[in-house]
């Protein structure tokens, strides 16, 4: 299987909601859970996601710095949340590469780092008229 198809299993499951592969996890991301945690650990992100596809199935893992494991649909109802107005336009984005590293390399490992956006404030004595 090339990478359109991959990417098209990774459309299905990750933007149309379609089921995921719960073999899958347990064939070949189960057992690396621990290994994946620490790179995480190292690499002080916030989260690791990781992808695979098989004959059209697709199987995902979200690991959190707590090592909060979410599986599949969980995974994407997790990541939809940590990348709230931005999921659709996010994984789209990443769609091609995630697609390319599965083809290559069986599994997409990402890296998420959560910034905080500083809220807007109103410059001091904005609005304001000072009088002499």
């Amino acid at each position: 299987m090339g990478t359109r198809e991959i990417s098209n299993s990774l459309r299905k499951a990750l933007l149309q909601g379609e089921n995921m592969s719960l073999l899958l996890y347990q064939e070949k991301l189960v057992e690396h859970i621990d290994e994946w945690y620490e790179g995480l650990k190292d690499d002080r992100e916030n989260f690791v996601l990781v992808i695979t596809e098989r004959a059209g199935d697709v199987a995902m893992i979200m690991i959190d710095k707590d090592k909060n494991v979410y599986v599949n649909e969980e995974a994407r109802d997790q990541l939809s949340k940590v990348w709230a107005k931005n999921y659709t336009k996010n994984t789209k984005f990443l769609l091609p590469g995630i697609a390319d590293h599965i083809n290559e390399y069986v599994f997409s490992i990402t890296g998420i780092t959560v910034k905080k956006t500083p809220k807007r404030s109103k410059a001091i004595g904005m609005g304001k008229k000072f009088s002499n």
